[in-house]
C-alpha cells in the first residue's frame, strides 16, 4: 500500500470548493453577465474560504521548495600553491640623464602639434555639422569647401607631429645611448677602483711584511739578488748600455750572447732579442738605455702573474703538498712556513712524507719542534701515502688550520718518483675531498735553466700551482725567475734570500725587477 506524502495530507485538509448555486431559472449565474452568483454563504465564510485557499498554496510552495531541492556537491578547493621564491636579482647600474635642451624643444614641438591638431579637428567638425544643416545650396558648398580645407590643414598638422614625434624619439634614443655609456664608464671606474685598493692593500701588506722582516733582521730582495746583479747577467747588460755606443748590429750580437748564458732560457731570451731587435728596426729606441729600458718592461710583464692563494683558503684544513727533488731546500722551506704560520697563531700539522731519507724525518722533526708545530711520522722506508693519510685525519680531529706534507725528491726503490707522488695527490683526495690544496714546488735556483725543467716535470705529473725558489742570495743566476714565469706561466711566491726563517719571504715582482734594473 502506497504511503501518502505530506503533500496528500495537505491536499486533504483543505475544505472542498463550493459548487455554483442554481439560479431561479433553472441555470447558474455565468461569469461576467454582472450578476453575481447566489452561493447561500455569508461574508465571514466567504472570508475563510478564501484564506484556506491562500494556505494551501503557500503550503504547495514550501514542499516544492522542501522536496524538489537538489543537493549540489561543494567543489573541493584547490590547494593553495605557494610561488616559488626567485632568486633576487642583483640591481644593474642605471643613470638617467636629464634631457638637454634640443630634447625639450622637441618635447614642445610635440605639445604645439598636438593642441594645433585637437583645434583643426574641432573646427572641421563644426564647419562639417554647418554644412550638413544648410539648406541654401551655395551655404552648402561653401561650407563643405571650409570643410575640406580644414580638412588638408588637419592632414599637415598630422605630418607635422609625426616628425615632431620622430625628432623627440630620435633624441630619446640619443640619450639613452649616452645614459648607456656613462653606465659603463662609471662601471669601469669603479672595478677600476676596486682593484686599485685592492692592489693598495696588497703594496700595504707587502711593505708591512718588509718592515717586519727588517725588523727581525732578514735580508731583503735587493741583498738576495745582489750576485745575479753584480756577478751575474745583469752586470754584463748593465756593461753593455753603460757606455755612449752607437746601435747597430753588434750591440744586439752581444745582447743575444748576454741573455742566451744568463740562465733565464732560450726561448725568454730570443724573445727579449726579437723585443729589442722590432724597436730597433721601427726606429724607436736610439741610445742604449731606452732599449735597457724596453727590456726591462718585457720582464716585468712576463713576471707579473696572477698569484694564487698561499697558505689559506682550503678546507679546513688547508693541505699543502710540497715537491721538489733532494737538496732543494724542501724541508728547510717547510719549517720556516710552519714556523711564520705559528707566529701568526695559527695550529700547524707537518706529515713527513719523505720515508726514503732517513734524515728528512729527523731534520722535520727539528723544525716542528722549533715552529711549535705538531709532526706526523712514520717508519723508515714505510709507504707515505699511509703517513699523509693519518697526518689529514689528526688534523681533522684536532681542528688545524693547515696541514704542510713533505714528499720524496728520490726513491731508492725501483718505483718511479712521479708515479708514486701521484699516489700521494690521490690519497690526500680520499683523506680530505678535494686535497691537495696547493701544490709547492721547490726548486734550487743555483741549479740554472736546469731548475726549468725541473719545474716542467714536475708540473706535467701532478700540476703545480705555485713555486719556491731558494737560495737566491748564493748564486748569480736569479735570472732563472724570469724563465720559469714566462716559459711555464707558473707564478714564483715565495723566495729564499738567508738562512733566517724571516729570509723566507713573499715574491713581489715590482720589488723584483726594481733590484735587477735600477
Amino acid at each position: 500500500m502506497k504511503t501518502p506524502s505530506p503533500l496528500d495530507a495537505l491536499l486533504a485538509q483543505a475544505p472542498p470548493a463550493p459548487s455554483p448555486a442554481p439560479t431561479p431559472g433553472g441555470g447558474t449565474t455565468q461569469p461576467g453577465t454582472g450578476t453575481p452568483p447566489d452561493t447561500g454563504l455569508t461574508g465571514g465564510e466567504v472570508v475563510g474560504i478564501g484564506g484556506a485557499a491562500l494556505f494551501v498554496v503557500l503550503a504547495l510552495v514550501a514542499a516544492r521548495k522542501l522536496f524538489g531541492r537538489k543537493r549540489v556537491p561543494e567543489a573541493p578547493g584547490k590547494p593553495q600553491v605557494e610561488a616559488p621564491q626567485l632568486p633576487e636579482e642583483r640591481p644593474e647600474l642605471r643613470v638617467e640623464l636629464p634631457p638637454n635642451e634640443a630634447e625639450l624643444a622637441r618635447r614642445r614641438d610635440l605639445d604645439d602639434a598636438h593642441a594645433r591638431m585637437d583645434e583643426l579637428r574641432r573646427e572641421r567638425e563644426t564647419a562639417s555639422f554647418a554644412a550638413h544643416a544648410a539648406k541654401d545650396s551655395a551655404e552648402k558648398a561653401r561650407l563643405e569647401a571650409e570643410v575640406r580645407a580644414l580638412k588638408e590643414r588637419e592632414e599637415e598638422a598630422k605630418r607635422v607631429e609625426y616628425r615632431a614625434k620622430k625628432a623627440l624619439d630620435d633624441e630619446t634614443r640619443e640619450r639613452r645611448k649616452r645614459e648607456q655609456v656613462e653606465a659603463v664608464r662609471l662601471r669601469d671606474e669603479a672595478v677600476a677602483q676596486e682593484a686599485a685598493q685592492a692592489e693598495a692593500a696588497r703594496q700595504a701588506e707587502a711593505a708591512v711584511a718588509r718592515a717586519k722582516v727588517e725588523a727581525e733582521g732578514g735580508r731583503t730582495l735587493a741583498q738576495g739578488l745582489d750576485r745575479t746583479k753584480n756577478q751575474g747577467f745583469m752586470a754584463r747588460l748593465n756593461g753593455l748600455f753603460g757606455g755612449q755606443r752607437t746601435m747597430d748590429d753588434s750591440v744586439l750580437s752581444e745582447l743575444e750572447e748576454i741573455l742566451f748564458t744568463a740562465d733565464i732560457g732560450v726561448r725568454t731570451a730570443d724573445h727579449l732579442v726579437e723585443v729589442a731587435r722590432d724597436k730597433l728596426k721601427r726606429a724607436e729606441l736610439k741610445d742604449p738605455e731606452r732599449i735597457k729600458g724596453a727590456i726591462r718592461d718585457e720582464v716585468a710583464r712576463m713576471v707579473d702573474l696572477p698569484v694564487p692563494r698561499s697558505l689559506e683558503g682550503g678546507g679546513p684544513p688547508h693541505v699543502v703538498m710540497v715537491v721538489g727533488v733532494n737538496g732543494a731546500g724542501k724541508t728547510t722551506t717547510i719549517g720556516k712556513l710552519a714556523a711564520q704560520l705559528t707566529g701568526q697563531g695559527k695550529k700547524v700539522v707537518l706529515a713527513a712524507g719523505d720515508t726514503f731519507r732517513a734524515a728528512a724525518t729527523e731534520q722535520l722533526d727539528v723544525w716542528a719542534e722549533r715552529a711549535g708545530a705538531q709532526l706526523v711520522k712514520g717508519p723508515d722506508g714505510g709507504d707515505p701515502s699511509a703517513v699523509i693519510f693519518e697526518a689529514v685525519k689528526k688534523a681533522k680531529e684536532e681542528g688545524a688550520d693547515v696541514i704542510i706534507a713533505d714528499t720524496a725528491g728520490r726513491l731508492h726503490t725501483k718505483a718511479p718518483l712521479m708515479e708514486e707522488l701521484k699516489k700521494v695527490k690521490r690519497v690526500m683526495d680520499k683523506a680530505l675531498p678535494g686535497a691537495p690544496h696547493e701544490i709547492l714546488l721547490v726548486l734550487d735556483s743555483t741549479n740554472g735553466q736546469n731548475a726549468i725543467q725541473q719545474a716542467k716535470q714536475f708540473h706535467e705529473a701532478v700540476g703545480i700551482s705555485s713555486i719556491a725558489l731558494t737560495k737566491l742570495d748564493g748564486t748569480a743566476k736569479g735570472g732563472v725567475i724570469i724563465g720559469i714565469c714566462d716559459e711555464l706561466k707558473l707564478p714564483v711566491v715565495w723566495v729564499g734570500v738567508g738562512e733566517k726563517i724571516a729570509d723566507l719571504r713573499r715574491f713581489e715582482p715590482r720589488e723584483f725587477v726594481q733590484a735587477l734594473f735600477d
